[in-house]
């Protein structure tokens, strides 16, 4: 047995832990699905401790350079929402417990694909301030940002490191969305979600619900400390304000199947599309970016068959 199949390994316990028919069946139905606990409290609180550190000042290993569209929250801009990318890079401890091989196993069997690579992840801290607009995500889906992706199976797990509840602003799903033909591509762009208009972001939704003939249903997700909530790159969602008196502190972690490459796509207004990965990965022998590219995008689960 080589290295690297003892790695992607997992013990009788965390087997018991992967998606059952049902759950794969209702993910694919509903776009999102609530994760069995995969993660301890030590685990968890080792991110939160990890966190802090880094909100400290501490970067084991610094980005080589800072893309246009980097979202990196730094002390100076305050009390707001802050979103910190490329945490499995900068921080050691985060990148450790995010590679693990059980996380990606979950991913891979919601997604069905062989393997599963990081994407990007975001380092999260929603302050209880619920008159703070940043507090407020637009609702939105992932796919709308990946546009130069070639992988319709890229998914997201939404990981907090404490209860989340309603009240703490928790991840909201509009259950189903992931399913929805899109009444156009305009939507399609290189832009954070913060930095476009949430009007216009509602309306979007509102337009392509009726579009489909669909309900806006919106699902809370409620997620125990140590449990992870997955979601289709179709699927819409947003969250609200903080209205508890803690702050919810989370990691965002996007999830790539092994055959996701990179492929130009020009955009509605005529520009080629751009992802923050195309400004720091190694190139490809036909130079393009690698989104294989294992100092920024490790694989996190291999399956032997």
């Amino acid at each position: 047995m080589t290295t690297s199949i003892r790695k992607f390994e997992l013990t009788d316990a965390e087997t018991e832990l992967l998606p059952s028919d049902q759950d794969v069946a209702f993910y694919a139905e509903h776009g999102w699905y609530l994760s069995k606990k995969l993660f301890s409290d030590e685990e968890v609180e080792r991110l939160e401790a990890a966190s802090e550190r880094f909100y400290a000042g501490h970067v084991d290993r610094p980005l080589p350079g800072r893309p246009p569209r980097l979202a990196y929250w730094r002390p100076r801009d305050g009390p707001v929402q802050r979103h910190n990318d490329y945490i499995h890079y900068e921080s050691a401890a985060i990148g450790e417990i995010l590679r693990k091989p059980l996380l990606g196993a979950v991913a891979a069997r919601l997604s069905g694909a062989r393997e599963i690579r990081i994407f990007q992840s975001t380092l999260i801290y929603k302050p209880p301030r619920p008159d703070e607009a940043s507090n407020v995500v637009p609702w939105h889906f992932d796919r709308d940002y990946w546009a130069t992706s070639t992988s319709e199976r890229m998914l997201t797990a939404f990981i907090p490191f404490h209860d989340c509840d309603e009240r703490m602003g928790t991840i909201t799903m509009v259950d189903g969305s992931n399913r929805w033909r899109q009444e156009s591509r305009a939507n399609v762009t290189s832009l954070h979600f913060a930095d476009r208009d949430r009007d216009d972001l509602e309306a979007t939704l509102e337009r392509n619900a009726k579009y489909n003939g669909a309900a806006v249903r919106k699902v809370p997700v409620v997620i125990p400390k140590g449990h992870v909530s997955f979601h289709h790159n179709h699927t819409y969602h947003g969250s609200g304000p903080n209205r508890s008196t803690s702050p919810r502190r989370a990691i965002s972690l996007h999830l790539q199947d092994g055959e996701n490459t990179y492929r130009r796509y020009v955009l509605p207004d005529g520009e080629t599309a751009s992802y923050n990965h195309d400004f720091l990965v190694r190139r490809t022998p036909q130079g393009s970016p690698d989104y294989g590219d294992p100092a920024y995008c490790p694989v996190t689960w291999r399956s032997r068959f």
